[in-house]
């Protein structure tokens, strides 16, 4: 009998790509495959703090970590300073991580690496250099990658600029019929007020292209019944969400932040289809200003809420309420820094979800069969937005005013009228099921995934 493979999983070091590949992880290692998961010593640390007791050593997956390369006082909220030393530093390291490990195992070898496509081309590097196969992990959705690969388009085009991406012409972008056309202002690399930050992630797509060229399988959340037109347009893509939470007890959350469960006992006694659930992710921020109109846009409404509010959610700092908002909303309104957002999404008393639109919510929100206000700022949001209000048309976007803001009036405003949407509703629970067919014996994602699992194997 032959060596048992094992694949070693690196994701990006941010919240909202580490989840989905833990997911991964997870399914993977419910095939009879072990995963080492590498993170950088700082995020390998921040995840052990908000794990579950013993939650490690039920699962099938090891958590393992490597220097970034910082000191442990400088900033990581600086993201290109980690990128820059991570990827300077990390390849030796997770080159002599594999080897290390092949050496001394006799029975068991790393035979893959699967890597984030954001990391750019040295986890690929390394694998290769190993003398084992790189296989890229797309966090976000088809449309993105399409989008990414018609970049010399726009840039021969004169739409966007070759250096930073930067606009040059007002111009609605069609990739392909089928994909949702997007704004020349709402660009994904698009970095409001950080222009080195955004030559880094035009940077990371145009990468991207090449990785996606040179790649016998490329692994993507999506759904194929959901985006076939994007997904064809990929080659080697191997579709496999959605990618969602299971129940099973060997599986835990990669969190940076402990989840409060007191939440679900709280929507337990909460009517059926009555609860507004707020979540804007793991990253974004909101200016004060913009905090309170959307706090005081939740109360006008009336309904019962829960809401997730970061320690950071406002201008990177704990966020002030409006005056007396914490009383007035406090029978039935519930406040958390950080919730088991699929467990809320799939339970009966919420009536819809709004949200940032970043595409684990939005896999999220889709498989659970929940309706969407989209309230996208940053990145790929605003075309993940566009596919829930334009293409599979199961939820509502937000107008803002004048000055930028979204008002209390608007939000009210549409919340009232999405949750008395029936239409809306129905796309919802019709997307619902494709989505779960395609992962239920016999779907898309689930033939894909059996046949990267059984290449695995071999």
């Amino acid at each position: 009998m032959g060596r048992r493979p094992r694949a070693l999983m690196i994701p990006l070091p941010a919240q909202g790509h580490i989840a989905p590949l833990m997911k991964l992880a997870h399914r993977i290692s419910d095939h009879g495959i072990k995963v080492t998961f590498v993170n950088s010593d700082f995020i390998h640390a921040k995840l052990l703090a908000a794990l579950p007791h013993e939650a490690e050593a039920r699962s099938g997956i090891g958590l393992a970590s490597i220097p970034d390369g910082l000191d442990p006082g400088d900033d990581r909220k600086d993201l290109l300073k980690v990128i820059e030393s991570s990827s300077r530093v990390m390849p030796g390291h997770l080159k002599d991580l594999i080897g290390k490990f092949n050496r001394s195992n006799d029975d068991e070898q790393i035979t893959c690496v699967i890597a984030d496509i954001t990391l750019e081309r040295w986890p690929m590097e390394v694998a290769e250099m190993m003398g084992i196969e790189g296989v890229p992990f797309c966090p976000m959705g088809a449309g993105i990658w399409a989008l990414a690969l018609h970049i010399p388009k726009l840039i021969e085009a004169g739409i966007v600029n070759s250096t930073d991406g930067s606009r040059l012409k007002d111009e609605l972008i069609c990739v392909s019929k089928g994909i949702p056309v997007l704004s020349s202002n709402s660009l994904p690399w698009k970095w409001p007020l950080d222009l080195k930050l955004q030559e880094w992630v035009l940077r990371i797509y145009l990468t991207s292209i090449q990785i996606m060229d040179s790649s016998k399988w490329l692994l993507c959340n999506c759904v194929y019944e959901l985006d076939s037109s994007a997904c064809d347009l990929i080659p080697n893509l191997l579709p496999i969400g959605p990618l969602l939470a299971s129940s099973n007890p060997g599986h835990y959350a990669a969190n940076f932040w402990p989840e409060d469960s007191t939440c679900i006992g709280w929507l337990d006694k909460q009517p059926a289809g009555s609860v507004i659930y707020v979540a804007f992710g793991s990253s974004g921020n909101l200016t004060q200003h913009q905090f309170n109109e959307l706090a005081l846009g939740i109360e006008l409404v009336g309904r019962p809420f829960l809401w997730v509010v970061r320690s950071d959610f406002a201008d990177g700092s704990a966020a002030e309420y409006p005056d007396g908002f914490i009383e007035r909303v406090a029978d039935h309104g519930k406040i958390v820094s950080w919730a088991p957002q699929e467990e809320v999404l799939a339970h009966p008393s919420v009536a819809c979800f709004f949200s940032h639109c970043g595409w684990n919510s939005t896999m999220g929100g889709i498989g659970m069969g929940v309706p969407f206000l989209c309230y996208p700022y940053l990145g790929d949001q605003f075309l993940n937005q566009n596919y829930i209000c334009e293409k599979w048309k199961v939820g509502l976007g937000l107008n803002p005013d004048e000055n930028g803001f979204i008002s209390r009036h608007e939000i009210k405003m549409k919340i009232e009228k999405l949750v008395s949407d029936d239409g809306i509703k129905a796309n919802a629970e019709k997307v619902k099921e494709m989505a779960r067919k395609s992962v239920s014996e016999g779907g898309s994602s689930y033939k894909n995934f059996k046949t990267f699992i059984e290449a695995m194997k071999q």
